[in-house]
């Protein structure tokens, strides 16, 4: 048996099909399997707080052993996981094909399969995912609803978090009225057909945040793939399924991939790249999409195509060239490096990229910021989500650069509200956070 992790980590597909996978009682003979491996390990306590949580219940037990925990206790184990992928990725050396086989995020995600079908989600939890339904419902009356999700709003603030468990002082991103898809139609970039790139074909997938919440992301990524020479569309079938995936609802996430991968099949065979615009629905397409459906060719077509935007952009300037304009930007960026960016095993693209900008001056920081998607906004994990997130903040405070940034833009806005906590009074802050691409587009002249 070899100790630590000497061969390329391999994830072992997902068997959600299997009666077993729901079965409580090989659930829990799997969680101690896992749980007291990292009980010897415990390599990744200074991640997340799911692993002081173990370790806590552990320590507590009589003769300090898993076998003496009880089931109950683990479920705050699971609760403060955010599906981060970071103890698979980086710290874990018993990963596949260790024979430990060990999968931290996913046995997560199988608990909380088990416990969806048992009931135990909340009404609410459930409802905050519905990400398509929610985007279309709140894009309709926009002012209002980020009227309502203001921080600063006392009127409605303490009511969402009495009623439905949305921490009151948690930053909500807000909805525009015109969806990415829809500004994106009506306002095509010409393509440089002088670029280096030019001939390329891109299919942008817009992802929900981009579609509904910040579409600048979206025209950005269009207007740079234009000045390159990318003839780009967008294609926006439905969410990728990830605030589900989280919440262990398997026949959902299953059924998102095999429609979403069929509509964008025939545009692979057309000789179209397909671009993810966030990192967690990158993942989705690339990862965990195959290991759910590993039979499906359409699913493995759509992950052998896809790429991350940074990545996208990177591969164009090392095989290609870029085309001529970049500016300088003026001062520093603080740019984080996002869990599902890193959980993709790509390498830091987006600071890569970055650095294709004239005297650019950037900052890596590659801890979680502890948001975790839908998770981080909830009164029972807001302030679990900052303290995870609180060594980025301190760096992201303590740079002075102008420009705060990640891949994730729930992460950025997280970030930003922690630097909030890490700075002087009177220390004027970055006015917002932005996706790498936002300030490539920026650097090549474009408005954001």
């Amino acid at each position: 048996m070899k100790e630590g992790k000497t061969d390329p980590a391999l994830r072992h597909p997902i068997d959600w099909t299997n009666p077993d996978f729901y079965d409580e009682a090989k659930l829990d003979q799997e969680l101690r399997r896992v749980f007291d491996v990292c009980h010897t390990c415990r390599r990744c306590i200074m991640l997340c707080d799911s692993f002081p949580r173990l370790f806590d219940a552990i320590d507590k037990s009589e003769g300090g052993e898993v076998e003496n925990v009880k089931s109950a206790d683990f479920r705050p184990v699971a609760d403060a996981c955010t599906i981060c992928d970071m103890c698979y990725i980086v710290s874990c050396p018993y990963v596949p094909p260790h024979e430990y086989a060990l999968d931290f995020p996913h046995l997560m995600v199988r608990y909380r399969a088990v416990e969806l079908r048992q009931g135990h989600l909340g009404f609410f939890e459930r409802e905050l995912g519905r990400t398509d339904r929610n985007g279309k419902l709140m894009g309709a009356v926009a002012p209002l609803a980020n009227w309502a999700a203001r921080r600063s709003n006392m009127l409605t603030r303490p009511v969402m978090e009495s009623v439905a468990g949305i921490h009151r002082d948690a930053f909500l991103p807000p909805f525009h009225g015109r969806a990415f898809s829809k500004r994106a139609a009506a306002e095509a970039a010409a393509v440089n057909q002088s670029a280096p790139a030019f001939g390329r074909k891109a299919l942008l997938y817009a992802t929900c945040f981009a579609e509904y919440n910040n579409p600048t992301i979206g025209m950005s990524a269009l207007r740079v793939l234009a000045k390159n020479g990318v003839a780009a569309e967008v294609m926006y079938p439905e969410c990728c399924g990830m605030p589900q995936l989280e919440r262990g609802d398997m026949d959902d996430v299953a059924g998102r991939a095999r429609r979403i991968a069929a509509a964008l099949a025939p545009r692979i065979d057309e000789g179209y790249d397909v671009v993810a615009l966030i990192p967690s629905c990158a993942l989705m397409l690339k990862s965990e999409w195959p290991l759910m459906l590993p039979k499906d060719e359409n699913v493995k077509k759509l992950a052998q195509a896809t790429r991350d935007i940074t990545e996208y952009v990177v591969e164009i300037a090392r095989k290609e060239g870029l085309a001529e304009g970049l500016q300088p930007l003026s001062g520093g960026i603080a740019f984080h490096h996002a869990c599902h960016s890193r959980a993709q095993n790509i390498g830091v693209k987006a600071a890569v990229m970055l650095r294709l900008i004239p005297k650019a001056n950037v900052m890596i920081m590659q801890r979680c910021s502890g948001h975790g998607g839908s998770w981080g906004v909830m009164k029972e994990n807001f302030e679990v989500g900052m303290k995870v997130g609180e060594n980025v903040m301190k760096q992201a405070a303590q740079s002075n650069r102008p420009f705060v940034s990640s891949e994730c833009p729930l992460a950025g806005d997280h970030i930003l509200q922690g630097m909030e906590r890490h700075t002087e009074p009177g220390k004027a802050l970055p006015p917002r956070s932005y996706h790498p691409i936002e300030l490539f587009a920026l650097a090549y002249g474009f408005e954001v």
